[in-house]
């Protein structure tokens, strides 16, 4: 019998008793997790191919017949409803898009109306900046965090 803590005790607890729990209990449960996610991911991933193998021809088939390349179609399958999504996934080209608005400005036309535009500012060039440009980005400029993350490691001493 080992005192080790184990996933399933972990279950049973709340944040408050987890945070007690001694550093080699937790680094052995980021451990187990770490693996649970991997198993999980594998078992997803498998699962994803297997329902491919099955139903992409069929999938294909009936977007074909709709007259689509992309999208959702459903059929049967011993009396199941299979829904097959393939989602469009579409990138333009900035320096085109850039090209391409220009061109409607040069029509006398608001190309706002047809495009969005976001502004980026990298972190790392920002904190590169002098300060005097620093000082004309600050106000636009909020600082968000995300999860934190720990690990753990032993040592030795």
């Amino acid at each position: 019998m080992s005192n080790r803590t184990t996933l399933a005790d972990l279950r049973g607890m709340d944040a408050g008793q987890a945070a007690r729990l001694p550093p080699a209990h937790l680094a052995l449960l980021l451990e187990d997790a770490a693996a649970l996610r991997a198993d999980a991911k594998h078992v997803s991933d498998l699962l994803s191919d297997a329902l491919h193998r099955r139903y992409g021809a069929i999938a294909i088939e009936r977007r074909q017949a709709e007259g689509k390349d992309t999208g959702r179609v459903r059929f049967l399958d011993a009396g199941f409803e299979i829904t097959a999504d393939l989602p469009k996934r579409v990138e333009w080209d900035q320096a085109r898009l850039a090209g391409a608005v220009e061109a409607i400005r040069g029509w006398g036309e608001d190309p706002y109306d047809y495009v969005a535009t976001e502004i980026k500012v990298a972190e790392s060039r920002f904190t590169a900046w002098p300060p005097k440009l620093q000082a004309l980005f600050q106000p636009a400029r909020t600082v968000g965090t995300g999860r934190p993350s720990y690990s753990l490691e032993q040592v030795e001493w």
